[in-house]
């Protein structure tokens, strides 16, 4: 397999570009909305970059939503046409009669529950989650959890675990936003612990804030809790955007699908050259060790069985995040990735 440099994956954008045949005003516009800056969303960043966006038709804007449920905010006032983000948030949305609709799955684990405490924390002997709910901070409060965003998918995998553990109710949950402003949440101490991803742990290692506590993305913990495969992040929309132009929303499901399948057969170097413009927050060494764990629990099938959603409902249908249940024919569309399958087999 070539090595793909950043040099040769601008190339291969700007001949993907070229070989569409396609002058720009005949691209259909569109906007796809990521939450923050992390190689979990490098299906988004891979289509861009590579061009099967263009290839596809599409004259596409990447934004940066800020957080999950900020990214659930926009896909839900149509400003923009497709988001990546937990599966809850498209359940959230039919809940509060928006019509949301999945239309292909990302991944087979959450790859972002690691809890990251602070390295003077642990080096005083905070070395599980049970001894951190029994510490108070200076001030007699209970310790500071920081995630992404309240209702975003840290929050509710790590929610869950802590729940399950019986230690929910000892921490303070708060939202900080994107990937600068959770390590700097952490480096100053204003949090205790930061439930993110591999980057973010390998990152805050080098610079001796924190170090791991405990890791919720472990194949042997995440079958101890939850039992094996669930959709956890997702590809979604409203129906009402669907329903505007179907075309069009096809364009976008082949050209992820394209980029899913890319990811498959590339190595983690390949990849991050690719999607380094994205993900320059962190460190290059940090992202490739992310991204080598998200090859692992990536569903490249793009595909959710009655099992799969049955080990999520316990942890998506619960008071934490009051959504009321949902089976997968009210919120899946498997239709879009079906036709993308079939045009370009795995």
């Amino acid at each position: 397999m070539a090595h793909v440099t950043r040099r040769s994956a601008l190339t291969i954008v700007a001949g993907g570009a070229l070989a569409s045949g396609r002058a720009r005003a005949e691209e259909k516009p569109g906007r796809v909305i990521y939450p923050v800056a992390v190689p979990v969303y490098q299906t988004h960043f891979i289509a861009d970059r590579i061009g099967f966006f263009k290839e596809a038709g599409l004259d596409c804007k990447l934004i940066q939503g800020g957080s999950g449920v900020k990214t659930r905010e926009i896909i839900a006032s149509s400003q923009g046409d497709i988001g990546i983000g937990d599966i809850t948030h498209p359940m959230q949305l039919s809940n509060r009669g928006r019509n949301g609709r999945v239309l292909m799955p990302v991944d087979t684990r959450s790859s972002s529950v690691m809890f990251i405490i602070r390295k003077d924390l642990y080096d005083q002997g905070i070395t599980t989650l049970e001894k951190l709910t029994e510490w108070k901070r200076p001030d007699d409060r209970k310790p500071i959890v920081s995630v992404s965003s309240l209702g975003g998918t840290n929050h509710v995998w790590s929610s869950y675990y802590m729940e399950t553990m019986g230690l929910d109710t000892k921490v303070t949950w708060i939202g900080t936003g994107n990937v600068d402003t959770m390590l700097g949440s952490l480096k100053t101490k204003q949090v205790d612990v930061l439930v993110s991803s591999l980057s973010l742990l390998n990152d805050s290692k080098d610079q001796g804030w924190g170090t791991l506590l405990f890791d919720g993305t472990d194949e042997t913990i995440w079958n101890k809790y939850i039992g094996g495969k669930v959709p956890v992040t997702a590809h979604f929309t409203l129906q009402s955007t669907i329903d505007k132009d179907p075309p069009k929303m096809q364009a976008f499901v082949t050209a992820i699908w394209r980029a899913t399948q890319w990811v498959k057969k590339h190595s983690p170097e390949e990849i991050y050259d690719a999607i380094e413009p994205y993900v320059g927050s962190t460190s290059r060494s940090a992202n490739i060790i992310e991204i080598t764990a998200l090859q692992k629990v990536a569903d490249y099938d793009a595909s959710i069985d009655a099992a799969a959603w049955a080990r999520g409902e316990k942890v998506w249908f619960r008071e934490m995040t009051g959504i009321k249940p949902l089976t997968p024919a009210d919120l899946v569309d498997p239709g879009f990735v079906e036709a993308a399958r079939k045009a370009y087999p795995a």
